[in-house]
């Protein structure tokens, strides 16, 4: 796998990212068989947060590693910050933080974390507080870059006006069946629900500033109707998708991957399966040159006529 250098950092590391939320429920053999098989096609990005099985997730990654022969050096770990489940809230004050950053890396036996995340937005977020926890953070070592994860442009400037360490991820929904970002530009002064703008040009944002979006669960509609293949209204778009994956010779995973980096955008897609043959699958997506009048046929299958 070719590597990407991600811009505002000097991470160049693999296009696909390997999402560990589910992690917790594998044994360590397990873990260690989905660890090896990203880095086998050349993922060594890993994104974790604290919540992803109340912190074992985080540890099995950790347990399962140090049975690979790959280094620490060899790969990037990110992780999350910011939300209390317990509590039913979201907490951005910067005692938290710095106490849940200690947490991560004590769960994932690293000294430092080449990204944070604040994990969805915290309307209570005093800026300047979450500055000082980043600038301390930063000085310390424990983190090398910053970012968000599911935050507009004026939360992400509201942010970014109270510290000078930039923000260089943003963590986004998106798929062939999740397309907001897609639907309002297409759909811009037209009198219809597609033209409802519920992403304020977000996409348009990071692309400007050159913030690389991270697509999470990218094969599914939304966090509660699961995913689009078994969805009865997305049939059309799971047929053209396997259409397409066979006319292209890749697997199902593969075309879905590949849809979303023929964005110019420059995505990051977050594979967030257990399976190693499906992350061998999602890989094959970085071979394929999807044709723009492809990439718009998959895209009018999910339900969403050009106006």
């Amino acid at each position: 796998m070719e590597n990407y250098h991600y811009p505002g950092t000097d991470i160049q590391t693999s296009r696909l990212a390997l999402g560990c939320m589910r992690m917790a429920g594998k044994s360590v053999a397990e873990a260690q068989a989905v660890i090896e098989a990203a880095l086998a096609v050349g993922i060594n990005y890993f994104d974790h947060a604290d919540i992803y099985g109340r912190g074992q997730s985080e540890e099995r990654f950790a347990q399962a590693f140090k049975q690979t022969n790959c280094d620490r050096e060899q790969i990037y770990l990110q992780s999350k910050v910011g939300i209390r489940p317990k509590e039913g809230m979201f907490d951005f004050s910067k005692d938290y933080i710095l106490k849940s950053v200690d947490g991560i890396l004590r769960r994932l036996e690293t000294d430092y974390l080449d990204a944070l995340l604040l994990h969805r937005p915290d309307s209570l977020m005093e800026p300047e507080e979450v500055a000082e926890a980043f600038q301390t953070l930063k000085d310390s070592g424990k983190v090398r870059y910053f970012g968000v994860s599911n935050q507009s442009v004026g939360q992400m400037k509201l942010l970014q006006a109270a510290t000078e360490i930039p923000l260089v991820f943003n963590q986004l929904q998106f798929g062939p069946a999740h397309t907001l970002m897609l639907d309002a530009g297409f759909n811009f002064n037209m009198p219809n629900d597609l033209g409802s703008n519920r992403t304020a040009d977000i996409l348009e944002y990071c692309r400007l500033h050159q913030i690389t979006i991270q697509t999470w669960s990218p094969f599914q509609v939304d966090l509660e109707q699961g995913l689009f293949m078994k969805h009865p209204d997305y049939q059309e778009l799971t047929k053209e998708i396997q259409e397409k994956a066979d006319q292209y010779q890749v697997s199902f995973e593969g075309m879905v991957m590949a849809w979303i980096l023929r964005h110019p955008a420059k995505m990051q897609p977050i594979v967030g399966t257990m399976t190693p043959e499906r992350i061998r699958h999602s890989a094959e997506g970085l071979n394929v040159d999807l044709s723009r009048k492809d990439w718009y046929e998959i895209y009018r299958a999910g339900g969403r006529p050009l106006p």
